[in-house]
């Protein structure tokens, strides 16, 4: 195979400042005269060299929206080779063939592909109630496994999922992608060096209008028992008649879906602990309600989660504060936000943007006269002055033209580990401190419970209404 590098994947970090009235030294630490000088953030990986011997081949196991994506994402990385697929829809099976090739091999039994000897790796991106079984008999037949997130369906599967990759000692990445993006690399660099002071609070939010956005996925009209593999979908869960809207449109039930906490907020948390070194949340509370799509779910389209993280030696106490609205008429954007003593910085996947107040005393503000001595003793009077805006510094970084995005960066960093015996971040535990969070939101909202968690111990330790 022929040499590659990921230097074309992994571009620079271009640095645009842009300053308000306030002069650039107020941000000495953040932003140093070399950078202003070069105005470029050197984020280029080294790179890497695969032989023949290291093509790995992988099989999809759950072919919808979200596991096409992935797998489309995955064959672009060099030395990956699709050769089968899995789905219990056969129209998805035989779209399957019409987009990577007629040599795939095609199965609705997902222990067809774990039976393959030749199958070093498996994509998991079913509905989320099969997670957790797939992915530990996966690792229990040798296979590498990339599960979407959330990595389980139930607060109680976390355990595990964890035990199967100790056991077996293979690699498993839970696929919340845009975890490995350059935007959150640059935001844990940032907050390691002070850029806004201490942190003591964070949000975040998902914007959606528009039905796919709210899960009001296509149903094919070829769709019935005999196309779709219906027991085999809930042989897991409570039994039912077939239904087809259930089996295409999953998310909205909580048999096999976990509501927005569980495919959105899960991302933030992602983020925002690999940006911060947390483990996670000890205080969760939420509520929400369902306020357009009354198509029948049975879980919220606008949920509001908050969040207490406790101090611990990698971050100080700070709380968070997490949304999620699929009737957002500005549809379609998403961020997160982190607050320090110091500034704040938005944190996208290839944007990270730094706001850092000035410390200037406006002669105009009231509060600041009222706390200077008198001068010779003489009595203060107010004197009401116009509203006057200092603006704070921005410095914004950005990802250059020609960054292949998270989504790649993740399945190139799970194929390295797999090739090198490595690691990866987003390993079962990191994704259990991800998705218990998420899936506690739902305890809380349909409970009406604050939930209290125990991060360390991985334990529910009681339920305060």
């Amino acid at each position: 195979m022929s040499k590659t590098t990921n230097e074309n994947s992994r571009r620079s970090f271009i640095t645009n400042l842009t300053k308000g009235v306030i002069g650039a030294s107020m941000i000495p630490a953040v932003v140093t005269a070399k950078d202003r000088k070069r105005n470029l953030e050197d984020l280029i990986r080294s790179g890497q060299n695969y032989s023949a011997n290291d093509q790995l081949q992988i099989a999809l196991i759950g072919a919808g929206g979200m596991g096409t994506a992935d797998t489309n994402t995955a064959i672009t990385v060099p030395g990956i080779k699709l050769i089968a697929v899995c789905d219990l829809y056969d129209g998805r099976l035989a779209d399957a063939k019409k987009k990577w090739g007629n040599d795939i091999a095609t199965t609705r039994d997902y222990r067809e592909i774990l039976e393959r000897k030749d199958i070093d790796a498996v994509i998991i991106a079913t509905p989320d109630h099969w997670h957790k079984d797939i992915s530990v008999a996966a690792m229990n037949s040798g296979k590498s496994v990339y599960c979407e997130k959330p990595m389980v369906h139930d607060i109680t599967e976390g355990p595990a999922v964890i035990a199967a990759r100790n056991k077996n000692k293979v690699i498993m990445q839970v696929g919340s992608q845009g975890l490995s993006s350059l935007g959150n690399e640059k935001a844990r660099q940032l907050l390691k060096d002070g850029a806004i002071g201490k942190l003591n609070y964070a949000e975040g939010f998902w914007a959606r209008m528009s039905p796919t956005g709210a899960w009001q996925y296509p149903i094919p009209e070829d769709a019935s028992a005999q196309t779709v593999g219906w027991d085999t979908f809930v042989a897991n869960t409570k039994k039912r008649p077939f239904d087809a809207t259930r089996f295409f449109r999953w998310r909205n039930y909580r048999d096999y879906g976990t509501g927005v906490s569980g495919d959105l907020f899960v991302h933030l948390f992602s983020s925002l602990h690999f940006v911060t070194g947390s483990i996670g949340p000890d205080k969760i509370m939420a509520t929400g309600g369902l306020r357009y799509w009354k198509d029948g779910r049975e879980v919220p389209d606008v949920m509001l989660g908050m969040f207490d993280y406790p101090e611990t030696q990698v971050h100080p106490a700070f709380n968070l504060s997490l949304r999620v609205n699929f009737v957002d008429g500005t549809g379609g954007t998403n961020y997160l936000r982190m607050v320090g003593s110091e500034g704040s910085m938005t944190v996208e996947w290839d944007k990270v943007t730094v706001y850092r107040n000035s410390k200037n005393i406006d002669a105009n503000d009231p509060l600041a006269k009222s706390n200077m001595p008198a001068a010779g003793g003489k009595e203060y009077v107010y004197d009401r002055k116009s509203m006057s805006m200092i603006s704070p510094d921005k410095t914004e970084y950005a990802a250059a033209e020609g960054y292949k995005g998270a989504h790649f960066d993740h399945f190139y960093n799970w194929a390295t580990a797999i090739r090198n015996n490595g690691s990866v971040v987003e390993d079962p535990l990191f994704g259990y401190h991800a998705a218990a969070p998420a899936l506690l939101c739902n305890d809380s909202y349909f409970n009406n419970k604050i939930m209290q968690w125990d991060p360390v111990n991985l334990k529910v330790i009681n339920n305060k209404s």
